[in-house]
């Protein structure tokens, strides 16, 4: 619905119909992460977790339609930033701009 409404279903849509590309990275994190029974902090997991994705990167498949990701990254922020200043019409500075959904 996002990328109808974004204009960029054509471009995108294809491969971002489904979410395959997502419980693949998932899946893939798993395999590296899931026999970890403690983490001592959230600094130590953020470093497994970012060398789990260096390692998998290799093995992941681009998208199609990865060339125009750059125009979905500028229309999500002109969408948000119209959204951002129709709720400061509507409510002012009293709620905060993070909770807009």
């Amino acid at each position: 619905m996002t990328l109808h409404r974004l204009g960029l279903f054509e471009k995108l849509g294809r491969g971002l119909k489904t979410t395959n590309c997502i419980k693949s990275i998932t899946a893939l994190m798993g395999q590296k992460t899931n026999k970890v029974d403690y983490w001592r902090n959230s600094n130590q997991k953020q470093r497994w977790l970012a060398t789990a994705l260096l390692d998998i990167e290799p093995r992941l498949n681009r998208i199609r339609g990865y060339r125009y990701l750059p125009e979905l990254r500028t229309a999500i922020q002109i969408e948000l930033g119209t959204k951002a200043k129709e709720l400061v019409a509507a409510y002012g500075r009293k709620r905060p701009l993070q909770n807009f959904n």
